[in-house]
């Protein structure tokens, strides 16, 4: 993509995280940063005037304006504000989860086909390069541990950490496994908010695999990692650090001897994630070709995500008297 044919995008939501897409589009040559916007409109003034751009006071404002598109909103309004974008003409990355239901998720995808928009779901996971690395060596997986854990922040406290913080390794599994989900059991409890705060799930796929996923919002320390195993070798994937470890077994040096191991950390590239998803949107806008995670990918993720959830309030109905107060619908 020249210099002269840049892509001009907004970002809608300049919270914590729109934030970042702000100032990664301010950055990215492919980009023509044209404006922000946010129900705030002193928070978009005050990002606006930090990378040299226009707080737009609505969405009317973009049209004409812009070819594409970051929602960031709270997800109760992702479909809304996304529907509303792609039914206007303007491509669309919209944050994960893509929506507050599978039923307003299948309105974007109908929005986006219907008006031959871009619509790509910010699973920026995917663009880690040690996953990035590991995709390349997976060959039927049998058994996956997966933690992810932070300290407790006062942001996306409008959903469940299902939603808010597992969902990314539930995209994951879901492109490593390939294979469908057979079973789902989980369990979940609030603990700072009136939300799930921490929750652990067990999930087995129909090709045999199983994965066990813990993820909290309430910890002490950070971590974000993935690890499998797969027939004669074990991979343990650093989301933080971006790296990969590669364990395999080794061929016996002699009938009788204790197993060996070769050890081999896989080459990356570091990068921001963000930053190689909005470079994925943005070509994809360019080319016209489907975003490298689409909107089937995002729901797909988001169906997940509710049997997890599923899986949750139906523990909690069995071990405590009225069990959990299920997600509003929106």
């Amino acid at each position: 993509m020249s210099e002269s044919r840049r892509i001009r995008v907004a970002v809608v939501g300049v919270g914590d995280f729109g934030r970042h897409h702000v100032r990664i589009y301010r950055e990215l040559e492919t980009a023509e940063l044209v404006g922000v916007l946010d129900a705030d409109a002193a928070r978009a003034r005050a990002v606006a005037d930090e990378f040299g751009t226009v707080a737009w006071p609505g969405l009317d404002s973009l049209v004409g304006r812009v070819e594409a598109a970051s929602v960031a909103v709270p997800t109760h309004a992702h479909a809304r504000v996304g529907c509303w974008l792609l039914e206007h003409g303007i491509d669309v990355l919209v944050e994960k989860p893509m929506a507050a239901s599978l039923v307003e998720a299948d309105a974007l995808i109908e929005a986006a086909r219907r008006h031959q928009r871009i619509l790509q779901v910010g699973h920026l996971e995917r663009f880690n390069p040690a996953v990035v690395a590991a995709q390349r060596i997976v060959r039927r997986p049998l058994f996956f541990e997966v933690h992810r854990l932070g300290v407790f922040t006062p942001r996306s406290l409008d959903v469940d950490v299902v939603y808010d913080v597992m969902i990314h390794d539930l995209d994951i599994l879901l492109t490593l496994a390939g294979a469908e989900v057979a079973e789902v059991r989980a369990v979940g409890i609030p603990i700072l908010t009136d939300k799930v705060d921490i929750a652990h799930a067990r999930i087995e796929f129909t090709s045999g695999a199983v994965a066990n996923l813990t993820a909290s919002r309430v910890s002490t320390e950070r971590v974000r990692k993935l690890r499998f195993f797969q027939e004669h070798e074990y991979i343990s994937v650093d989301y933080t650090r971006q790296d990969v470890l590669r364990v395999r077994l080794a061929p016996a040096a002699s009938a009788g001897s204790p197993p060996q191991f070769q050890f081999e950390k896989l080459p990356t590239e570091p990068e921001e994630p963000l930053r190689a998803e909005l470079r994925a949107f943005l070509q994809a806008v360019q080319t016209r070709c489907s975003a490298p995670v689409d909107g089937q990918a995002g729901r797909r993720a988001l169906e997940l995500a509710d049997r997890v959830m599923h899986g949750i309030l139906e523990h909690a109905r069995r071990v405590q008297p009225g069990g959990l107060t299920p997600p509003a619908p929106c």
